[in-house]
């Protein structure tokens, strides 16, 4: 899928995968495949939302660069931590040293167990609970 304008400020990144036979391994999806939905919001500060499957890493990564358009992000949201929503997470954490990364506690623990203990510094770290709000 190419990207799309969703409003002004949001940008529609994510990538279509035909290639695939099964969701979670179990539920047929051929033959249109599956979507990995992300999202880019453009303001003040620069949000990526969700991550994708490892499998349309590259295709990803070079519609949020070109959405970027030489930006940098200040954050990548994580919204769950499913290899199909947070499998490139960490591209995208490498490529970009200063972005923070935003979740709750669980997200930490399991990017921790996804990816090792020393994937991410807790500096790049965001934690937030229930009804916090990031501007």
């Amino acid at each position: 899928m190419t990207i799309q304008t969703v409003t002004d400020a949001i940008r529609y990144v994510g990538v279509d995968d035909n290639t695939l036979a099964l969701f979670e391994n179990q539920y047929p999806v051929q033959p249109m495949g599956v979507s990995y939905n992300s999202y880019v919001i453009l303001d003040e500060k620069i949000a990526v939302m969700d991550s994708v499957d490892a499998r349309a890493a590259e295709e990803w990564l070079s519609n949020v660069a070109q959405v970027l358009e030489g930006r940098s992000p200040d954050y990548l949201v994580v919204t769950h931590m499913e290899p199909d929503h947070s499998g490139s997470l960490m591209r995208l954490a490498q490529k970009y040293p200063e972005m923070k990364i935003v979740g709750n506690a669980k997200t930490f623990t399991l990017i921790k167990q996804f990816f090792g203990t020393g994937a991410l510094s807790e500096d790049r770290m965001l934690e937030v609970g229930e009804r916090d709000t990031l501007s």
